[in-house]
């Protein structure tokens, strides 16, 4: 499966395809989410003096990317889409689109009732407070350590909003790790739905062991809704069940579940600029938008990769218009044909990172670095794919590090450029 995480996990060549993550934590018992080994596994090392429970492992974490921005409403699509039965259902764009109303309402709401929302004290576990400060303590190191500048750019918020991203950054990767990890063979539907009871019972403060409780107490904090959780947990089940997908439609819709998500739920702790005039849900549809172009630029450096894994996700329609097959997917030929397919999907995968961009200025100005850099970065993939002839079957697109340097500055600059004042004013709230 190829994924997209948070903002500004800086694509790297050192890594694999999975963003999976499990940071060295014990359950009770993992066999509770149909995982063989008792130690749920990831890459990267506890520091000798913490928590015993935090030890050993290891497995490849993909730094891909998600979130922010907007500076208007993202076009529906197709609002409707006939069923075979000849009935009218909503397409997925809309689908998405009444996610983006519930959460842009209850941020809407908060904002309303309290002018701060950072207010609310920590959750008490049985113990002590300091467990809940080590569980984002050890969020942070792993955000340190597989998303460097991400992390910089996080040390510029106030320290309730950086713990908040870390926490959201960690529940991520431990999400996809149930299917893309060690134990993915051994993972079933079942254990989803138990993965899912798992994030119902953090949200009602019910943490299942010290990672779950710097989430749980994230979203006591900030008007995070938990559909978005629930719909990237909705990604891993398609993920069990589905290696094609029809066309963009569906693919959009998986594009949502496992990366535009990742979107909705940091708005609320990146927050928005006070002086901006752009509607909420303008906002938060950048932030799906650039979810999507991550995702879709995941896919498309990735096809070779996915294909060796019996994985298409690309449109079965497109590549049918454009004289492709399947086959010619699993030949790995670059033809004129697979050329003229590739712009095609590039240009679609612009079009979302433009209308990410309209809106990072829109976030507060200490978030606003961490998403330029992501946005810059990510979408020079697309670039390296074209410099390699569209030879995405047996060459890794990927931004080397002097060119990752070079970009820096420039997502700092850009930074400081905050909403405009020119625009017309749209009520928030």
């Amino acid at each position: 499966m190829t994924v997209a995480l948070l903002w500004v996990a800086i694509p790297s060549t050192e890594v694999s395809n999975s963003f999976g993550f499990f940071h060295s934590v014990r359950v009770l018992d993992s066999s509770k989410f149909g995982c063989v080994d008792r130690n749920l596994m990831f890459k990267g090392k506890a520091k000798k003096g913490r928590n015993q429970k935090w030890k050993s492992g290891s497995v490849s974490i993909d730094l891909r990317s998600t979130c922010i921005g907007s500076g208007r409403k993202l076009p529906i699509i197709s609002s409707m889409v006939a069923s075979h039965a000849g009935e009218i259902a909503i397409s997925s764009e809309e689908k998405v689109y009444n996610v983006v109303l519930k959460q842009a309402a209850l941020v809407k709401q908060q904002l309303k009732s309290s002018e701060d929302l950072d207010v609310k004290p920590d959750i008490v576990l049985p113990g002590t407070l300091s467990l809940l400060s080590e569980a984002y303590d050890r969020c942070g190191e792993v955000c340190a350590e597989y998303a460097k500048t991400f992390y910089l750019g996080t040390l510029l918020m106030t320290p309730e909003r950086r713990r908040a991203i870390w926490a959201i950054y960690v529940w991520c990767r431990r999400t996809d790790e149930l299917v893309d990890g060690p134990n993915a063979s051994h993972i079933t539907p079942t254990a989803l739905d138990r993965w899912e009871a798992r994030l119902e019972d953090m949200f009602r403060g019910r943490p299942f062991d010290m990672l779950d409780a710097a989430l749980s107490d994230t979203v006591t904090k900030f008007p995070v809704d938990i559909q978005p959780f629930k719909d990237m947990i909705e990604g891993m089940r398609m993920d069990l069940k589905k290696s094609r997908y029809k066309n963009f439609d569906e693919l959009y819709l998986y594009c949502y579940y496992v990366a535009g998500t990742v979107g909705l739920m940091s708005v609320p702790v990146m927050g928005i600029a006070p002086e901006s005039q752009a509607s909420t849900e303008s906002v938060y549809n950048a932030a799906l938008a650039l979810g999507i172009a991550n995702q879709l630029t995941n896919i498309l450096r990735d096809v070779g990769e996915d294909a060796r894994r019996g994985r298409i996700y690309l449109p079965q329609d497109e590549l049918a218009q454009a004289g492709l097959s399947d086959d010619d997917i699993f030949a790995g030929k670059v033809t004129d044909k697979w050329r003229n397919f590739m712009k095609n999907q590039i240009k679609r995968a612009r079009m979302f990172f433009n209308e990410a961009e309209k809106g990072v200025t829109e976030l507060s100005a200490a978030s606003r670095w961490p998403v330029w850099a992501s946005l810059l970065l990510y979408r020079r993939i697309l670039d390296e794919i074209e410099a390699n002839d569209y030879n995405n079957f047996t060459k890794r697109a990927y931004v080397s590090k002097t060119k990752k340097i070079a970009s820096l500055p420039i997502a700092y600059a850009r930074s400081f450029v905050g909403p405009s004042r020119m625009s017309s004013p749209v009520t928030k709230a």
